[in-house]
């Protein structure tokens, strides 16, 4: 856990790699949750045994939406800003999938900070986020997530 206590020491951190979280697992159950809640039963996700058989992926995969979903748990996993009062999230710039999540998978998020901004009563980030898999040879994803803090 990176913690960072003001804002001075925040935009001193910009173009660093400043965090790296625990890992997570996304295990099957939390895909299936994941379906339900977006309605996005596709058979890849959901069906085990069909994704074993028919899938190039040789079982079934997480949402690509599932493991962007993850990055705000990711981020406070990794980083807390002591002079903080809250945080929002603000949006993204950019999101691409190069990989596969398997059911199963571990993944953390490496977080490096490329642009602090003042605005009024806080700051704008915009972080760059790459999530690995454990074992994996390509991220499977990186954004750019923008938040503010308070």
């Amino acid at each position: 856990m990176r913690e960072i206590h003001s804002l001075a020491e925040l935009k001193s951190l910009i173009g660093q790699e400043v965090a790296l979280s625990d890992w997570v697992t996304v295990e099957q159950e939390r895909i299936n949750t994941f379906a339900l809640a977006t309605g996005d039963e596709q058979w890849i996700h959901i069906d085990v045994e069909r994704a074993k058989r028919e899938s190039p992926f040789g079982g079934p995969i997480a949402h690509g939406f599932l493991t962007l979903s993850l990055l705000p748990m990711l981020m406070q996993n990794a980083i807390t800003m002591t002079d903080v009062k809250m945080g929002v999230n603000y949006g993204l710039n950019k999101v691409r999938f190069p990989a596969p999540v398997p059911a199963g998978s571990k993944l953390r998020a490496r977080l490096k900070l490329l642009e602090v901004e003042d605005i009024t009563g806080g700051a704008q980030m915009i972080w760059e986020v790459t999530i690995e898999r454990e074992g994996g040879d390509k991220p499977v994803c990186v954004a750019e997530s923008i938040s503010r803090r308070y």
